[in-house]
């Protein structure tokens, strides 16, 4: 079946049978801040560094570092099918984040870019 999926996929550029993970879904901070609001189950992940999060981060956010995500995801965020939010501060790393989630296999990814977009409250440890 794995065969028919790959000649399927190459021939007709389209797969009949799903073989991986959607695609990480590009979200704004309003878009974000519903979600966060309407669902309690939603993982809020900062990808910036410890300083930067220090400083100022979002309300319930887990602080993961981009350099330091792909290492620690299945530890820290152990169900691959949960609702994911990354940003950092203006969306690239969120972006790369994403990419990495998608790639180790979570389902439910979502880039809400920067915090420099976030016009919501934020706090500073």
């Amino acid at each position: 079946m794995r065969l028919t999926t790959l000649f399927f996929t190459f021939m007709f550029g389209f797969s009949l049978f799903a073989c991986s993970s959607a695609s990480p879904s590009v979200i704004s901070a309003r878009e974000g801040k519903a979600m966060l609001d309407g669902d309690d189950e939603v993982i809020l992940v900062d990808v910036r560094t410890l300083e930067e999060y220090q400083g100022e981060h979002i309300p319930g956010a887990i602080l993961i570092p981009l350099s330091d995500l792909a290492a620690d995801a299945e530890t820290l965020l152990p169900d691959r099918d949960a609702k994911i939010i990354v940003y950092c501060r203006s969306g690239n790393r969120s972006a790369q984040a994403a990419t990495i989630l998608d790639g180790l296999g979570y389902t439910r990814i979502y880039d809400m870019g920067g915090i420099i977009d976030w016009p919501y409250e934020t706090t500073a440890e």
